[in-house]
């Protein structure tokens, strides 16, 4: 395990665009994530990475990803503990992620994590394409 910094920025890239092609995060954008303080996150090996942000009391999930040939190994769900424990660590009580509505595998991990449908933001990933915002509470 990696815990995410602006030195393996790079490596963070490279996986983000094996996630998300075009739509993938530069090395630079990610690593300006971290001027804020509020920003953590971890890579894991074969090629998982997770992005989060905590401020008071929420947390929100930037980004998540498994590289296609590491996916359905587990890595997400290890990612996702990750986060939330580091998430709770820093005094959240809620944990928020938003999905495209029509990604039925993430869908599937991410309720099966607990997470719950909270709101709706219309043509979010372009039109048509509607991005579905989850939470879960981290304490109860």
């Amino acid at each position: 395990m990696i815990t995410a910094s602006p030195l393996c920025a790079d490596l963070l890239a490279g996986v983000h665009r094996a996630c998300f092609g075009p739509a993938a995060w530069s090395a630079a954008s990610i690593a300006a994530l971290f001027t804020t303080g509020l920003v953590f996150g971890y890579a894991l090996e074969p090629g998982g990475m997770v992005l989060a942000r905590a401020v008071a009391d929420e947390a929100e999930i930037l980004t998540i990803g498994v590289v296609p040939a590491a996916r359905r190994q587990g890595l997400a769900r290890r990612l996702l503990g990750l986060a939330a424990a580091e998430a709770g660590r820093r005094g959240a009580a809620t944990l928020f992620l938003e999905v495209a509505a029509d990604n039925e595998p993430a869908l599937c991990l991410y309720r099966a994590f607990g997470f719950a449908d909270c709101a709706i933001r219309r043509d979010y990933y372009g039109r048509g394409r509607d991005a579905l915002l989850l939470k879960r509470p981290l304490c109860e």
